[in-house]
């Protein structure tokens, strides 16, 4: 594409040039050659078309033009041509103008060229991983970034923001992924491979293509959320119809080899699980799974082709015929002897119905694969006629065989199931058969003649004949299900009550429950579901049922009033304790145990009150019961002594917490109480004494015992408290729960442990004061003796010294040591103590500086005697 120069010597100006006639017609000659040579250029490019139907084909157009135009371009801008140019156009020829306008459409074409092939650049590398990628994987991820690029190329480039560019472009895209598609599901090899890894190619294949059009349609949102004023609103059917078609062929692909791996291999042959024994009858039922596959082996036509569908189309329907009839054969012969049944369908008839329905199959199978001529012609056409015919044969022979049997059974058992009592009575192992839950009543209505009224149903549903026998015993279904609801829900009732009452209850209301028997005993004697009477039984024992539950809902809730009292009672705090606020002073022993049997007593008063009402109700009982209300009646004598029972057990828990709560509060490291250490005649002592303080300790247990003694017993047989008996003339005797409770080893044990840990408290705190002990030396010493001897020694002052000091040691010592000791519950008060001990040494510090004192003055009035006989000798 070399312009040809022109021969003329150019070196002078321009306006002189254009004046000489002969360089004007030699210089218009050569620039005619040159429009010639731009005209049949520009010609050339714009006919050319992409070689490939590939987009990386329109990409290479679009470079080439690029590089043809660019080098035209460059051409005409070499000084010479330019300045041949200017002579032309300062000759004022015609031609110069005409000359330009080829120029121009030289540079917007070039310019296009070189917009386009910039733009189109940024996606080679996304389209060469489309088109050469190692695996489908490598597609699936191109897409996604291939049109992002896209995206960016629409909104910034001059030539493909438009639709008759883009458009074209992402067909050529479509085509790109069809192909590699075509390539990695290719039928020639697919059906020999590993099934297994044949799926998962169609499956990569098929989610790669449904990708494609997914991406594209988030790339239109993302357009439109871009601002851009151009919005890609374009022709999906010339995108997506031949991918969407491509999409429906991976998907048979895929159905095809599901049916092969889980319907003919897994289900169509049986003897794979004993393939180790009959290895030929495998091989050979592996030669009909191929043979069925075969034909699609050796299409003469491209599957993924749209003109072919019918082709294709044809194929599958074949398929599937072929692979029906079989299927359906296999699953009969597995699952005739326990056939799948539809959902509320009985046995027999269910059955029938199942093998009806697999007929069915078959049948609109082979009826649609008549309608094919060509199909029905071929050897396989009438090898899968004879299967069918086959098949058909077996299920009307399994369904006349299930109807029969099923006719003679109901015929023969229906009288028998007929006679059947209403009831039957059995006695639970489980439990004594002295107690009355033992007995258990159940519903004596046979499930089969449920079953034989609904396969009757059924089988006239299905067009069978029924016997007379089963038609009357179904059109009595209705009135059956109520019975059976009835009693049914009766005897739920009768159960769950029993379940309710404990053995006391049981005992109290035998009356009514053999009453109740009774009733019941002609459901499970004379009663038959033959009998007239079966609704006016159901409503006796309904009524009275009813009844029964009323009287225990009563006494359940009266049951519950005494319950509550006694809890209550139970409940109740025995060891109330005296409170003393931050600071205030605590009570001393003696306070502290009367504090506690004070409170004792207002408790006793009003635990006695809720006691003292239990008789009342228990004589409620007794009214709706027995209808009396004597509180003696024979009917609830057994019930009056389950409650005293119940009521001695309460009075061990309540003295049994309360101990526990006492003995707590002996270990606990909080002080209740204090006493004082004082200084006395036989030592240091507590006040009260260890030995008093243990007498309160357990006088206070006693006192929580002898709470029983104002729960007085009842009279035997009664709910009547028991009066006073008079042994002797002066003595009256009391019948409380006392003599009982007392004797409790619980009790007992619980008693000795808290005295044991009080004890063990007391000679601690006996410990601690060892330590004051060391100093019994000030009010044990005899004070006239000591001093009598200092003053017969008369020891040098130094002597006095050290006893002073050592007396005034122990005042100090005793003013730095704390006047509170806590141990446990107990507060030791040290301060009259700490007292007395200062006293004493003060005392001790007094004495002896009298007697040294006395000592120096006698030594005084020596010297003076001396020194006045010495001046009258001189």
């Amino acid at each position: 594409l070399k312009l040809e120069m022109p021969t003329v010597n150019l070196d002078r100006e321009v306006s002189v040039l254009a004046t000489v006639p002969s360089v004007v017609k030699s210089l218009k000659s050569c620039a005619v050659t040159w429009q010639e040579l731009i005209f049949r250029v520009l010609e050339e490019q714009l006919k050319k078309v992409p070689q490939g139907s590939g987009p990386l084909a329109e990409i290479d157009l679009w470079r080439e033009r690029n590089a043809t135009l660019r080098a035209l371009t460059e051409q005409m801008k070499l000084p010479k041509v330019q300045k041949v140019l200017e002579i032309l156009q300062e000759a004022e020829s015609v031609f110069a103008g005409n000359f330009q306008i080829v120029l121009s459409d030289l540079k917007k074409h070039h310019m296009e060229a070189q917009d386009n092939a910039k733009f189109l650049s940024t996606l080679k590398r996304h389209l060469k991983s489309l088109a050469t990628g190692a695996g489908i994987d490598v597609i699936s991820n191109t897409i996604p970034s291939l049109l992002n690029a896209l995206r960016l190329v629409w909104i910034m480039s001059r030539h493909y923001n438009k639709e008759e560019r883009m458009v074209p472009f992402l067909e050529r895209v479509s085509w790109e992924i069809s192909a590699r598609v075509r390539r990695v599901v290719d039928l020639q090899t697919l059906f020999i491979q590993d099934i297994a890894v044949a799926k998962k190619k169609i499956k990569e294949a098929r989610n790669t293509l449904e990708q494609w059009k997914k991406c594209y349609f988030t790339t239109c949102i993302q357009v439109e959320e871009s601002g851009s004023e151009r919005y890609w609103k374009f022709d999906v059917k010339r995108l997506f119809e031949k991918t969407d078609y491509m999409v429906s062929i991976c998907q048979d692909l895929y159905d095809i080899f599901q049916v092969v791996t889980e319907e003919l291999y897994n289900i169509f042959i049986p003897e794979l699980v004993t393939v180790t024994e009959n290895p030929k009858g495998v091989d050979e039922l592996r030669k009909e799974v191929n043979l069925i596959i075969s034909p699609m082996e050796d299409m003469a036509f491209d599957p993924f082709s749209m003109e072919s569908a019918r082709d294709w189309a044809f194929v599958m329907e074949e398929f599937r015929e072929d692979v029906t009839v079989k299927t359906v054969d296999q699953i009969f012969v597995e699952n005739f002897e326990d056939p799948p049944l539809y959902k509320n369908h009985p046995p027999v008839a269910g059955a029938i119905a199942w093998s009806r329905s697999l007929s069915h199959r078959i049948t609109h199978t082979i009826t649609r694969f008549q309608e094919e001529e060509e199909l029905l012609a071929t050897d396989r056409g009438k090898e899968v006629t004879q299967i069918y015919l086959q098949v058909a044969k077996k299920m009307q022979e399994y369904e006349d065989q299930k109807y029969h049997l099923w006719r003679e059974r109901a015929e023969h058992i229906l009288p028998l199931l007929l006679k059947e009592t209403l009831l039957t009575v059995s006695t639970a192992v489980e439990e004594p058969v002295t107690t009355k839950k033992s007995v258990c009543f159940a519903l004596n209505f046979s499930p089969e003649m449920l079953e034989i009224i609904i396969e009757a149903k059924y089988m006239e549903h299905l067009g069978l004949p029924v016997p007379d026998m089963a038609r009357y015993v179904a059109l009595q279904e209705d009135k059956f299900l109520r019975y059976t609801s009835k009693l049914k829900a009766m005897l739920e009732r009768y159960h769950k009550l029993m379940e309710m009452m404990n053995e006391a209850e049981t005992k109290l209301l035998d009356h009514y429950i053999q009453e109740f028997w009774r009733i019941l005993k002609a459901g499970h004697k004379r009663l038959t579901w033959k009998s007239v009477g079966i609704g006016e039984f159901i409503v006796q024992c309904t009524q009275t049922i009813g009844k029964l539950e009323l009287l225990v809902h009563q006494i359940h809730n009266i049951a519950e009033d005494i319950s509550s009292k006694l809890w209550s009672i139970e409940s109740t705090n025995l060891f109330k304790f005296p409170c003393s606020k931050n600071g205030d002073k605590l009570p001393g022993a003696k306070e502290f145990f009367d504090y506690i049997k004070c409170e004792q007593a207002k408790d006793v008063e009003h635990m006695v009150r809720k006691y003292s009402a239990i008789p009342q109700l228990l004589i409620e009982v007794e009214r709706r019961v027995a209808n009396t209300n004597s509180g003696k009646s024979p009917q609830l004598a057994s019930y009056y002594a389950y409650w005293e029972h119940r009521i001695y057990q309460m009075l061990i828990q309540l003295i049994v917490k309360n101990v526990q709560a006492f003995n707590a509060t002996v270990l606990a490291n909080v002080p209740l109480l204090q006493i004082e250490v004082v200084l006395s005649v036989s030592g240091i002592t507590l006040q009260p004494n260890a030995s008093e303080i243990e007498k309160m300790a357990v006088q206070s247990i006693q006192d929580c015992i002898e709470v029983t003694k104002h729960f007085i017993r009842w009279m035997h047989g009664t709910c009547i408290e028991c009066p006073p008996q008079h042994v002797k003339a002066d003595e009256v005797v009391t019948f409380s729960f006392y003599s009982d409770v007392s004797q409790s080893p619980l009790i007992i044990e619980q008693a000795v442990l808290v005295t044991e840990n009080v004890h063990k408290l007391l000679d601690s705190l006996n410990e601690c004061l060892d330590e004051w002990r060391r100093y019994d030396q000030l009010w044990k010493s005899d004070k006239g003796t000591v001093l009598g001897r200092l003053a017969a020694e008369k020891p040098a002052c130094v002597i006095f010294d050290d006893h002073l000091q050592f007396y005034m040691k122990v005042d100090q010592e005793v003013t730095r040591k704390p006047l509170i000791k806590d141990e446990q519950f107990i507060r030791l008060q040290l301060a009259p103590l700490a007292s007395a001990v200062q006293e004493n040494a003060k005392s001790w510090v007094m004495s002896l500086g009298k007697l040294l004192n006395e000592l120096v003055r006698e030594e005084l009035f020596s010297l003076q005697e001396q020194i006045q006989v010495g001046v009258f000798s001189l």
